[in-house]
């Protein structure tokens, strides 16, 4: 298997992907913000910061838009959507944060919904980080990825390959 970002020399490239084909596409991430369940209740309550929730949504739908500025060989992409959904589980204790990101385009978004995850993880950090600096951001994923030329994958519980079928 060769790594697209490097060209044959080795050296880092972005990927040319003027030939491929517009199709839909669409990518869903997830990752978890493990804290005490006193700081959980702080961030469903309302924290000093404001509202904890829907701040890192925001953030998350930023950073999902400002991915190609953040990692170095992504193209910028017209991204039609993105949806964020922090959900507090006091069984963690934590935050499990969904993003799902689309676009029509010539290349995936799976960078862009593992950027919305991070944000959206490191802005509950950094809102609760008074009440407890202990906290873990963990398990970020691409959990779906749709289109393109290899079609459909979906990670099991451990994040390997479920399932793959090749699209266009």
């Amino acid at each position: 298997m060769s790594l697209t970002h490097f060209d044959a020399a080795g050296q880092a490239h972005m990927v040319d992907v003027s030939a491929k084909p517009a199709t839909a596409r669409e990518a869903v991430a997830e990752g978890l913000v493990i804290m005490q369940a006193e700081t959980l209740a702080l961030a469903q309550g309302g924290a000093a910061k404001g509202d904890v929730l829907g701040v890192a949504r925001l953030a998350g739908i930023m950073g999902a838009k400002r991915t190609a500025d953040l990692i170095p060989l992504c193209h910028p992409l017209p991204i039609t959507k993105v949806a964020l959904e922090l959900t507090p589980e006091p069984a963690l204790p934590g935050i499990r944060i969904r993003a799902t990101v689309r676009t029509a385009g010539q290349t995936g978004v799976e960078m862009e919904a593992l950027t919305a995850v991070s944000i959206a993880a490191l802005t509950v950090y950094d809102m609760l980080k008074a009440a407890e600096k202990g906290m873990r951001i963990e398990g970020i994923r691409l959990l779906t990825k749709t289109g393109g030329k290899s079609g459909t994958w979906q990670a099991d519980a451990s994040g390997t390959r479920l399932n793959e079928e090749a699209g266009t």
